[in-house]
C-alpha cells in the first residue's frame, strides 16, 4: 500500500465507514499498484451522480449483499476511481470531493484545480 497521504501531503483522513469504502475496505481511499482503478477520490455522492454512474454501467445504488455492498444513498461518502470522477467532471456530473480524504495519487489523473472546484471541505 502506498503512503496514506492526501493531496496536500498530509495524513489521509478516513473517507467513510457506513458503508465501508476504499479499495481495501478500510474506510480510506488508500491505493497501491494492486488498485488499477485508482479508487482515490473521496466523494459525497448525490442522486444526480448516482444516476449518471448507473447510466455509465457502474450501478452504485443497488445493494449487492453477496459482496457485502449495501448500495449508496445520496450523502454517502465513497472512494471513487479518479478516472470516473474526471469523466463525470467532463460531463458536468461530478460529485463534491473531500480533499483531506482524497489520496495524493488521484493527482496523477485529476488536477488539483479541478478537485478544488468541487471541494466539500474547504471554506
Amino acid at each position: 500500500m502506498d503512503d496514506s497521504l492526501n493531496i496536500f501531503d498530509e495524513e489521509l483522513v478516513p473517507c467513510g465507514t457506513d458503508p465501508v469504502t476504499g479499495f481495501y475496505r478500510d474506510g480510506c481511499c488508500n491505493t497501491s499498484d494492486d488498485d488499477p482503478g485508482s479508487h482515490t477520490v473521496c466523494v459525497r455522492v448525490d442522486e444526480r451522480f448516482l444516476q449518471y454512474s448507473r447510466f455509465r454501467g457502474n450501478d452504485l445504488s443497488t445493494p449487492m449483499p453477496d459482496f457485502g455492498f449495501p448500495g449508496l444513498s445520496p450523502g454517502d461518502s465513497w472512494c471513487l476511481c479518479a478516472a470516473r470522477w474526471l469523466e463525470a467532471y467532463e460531463q458536468d456530473m461530478a460529485p463534491k470531493v473531500y480533499l483531506m480524504r482524497t489520496h495524493k495519487r488521484a493527482l496523477e489523473i485529476v488536477s488539483l484545480d479541478k478537485l478544488k472546484e468541487f471541494a466539500a471541505d474547504l471554506n
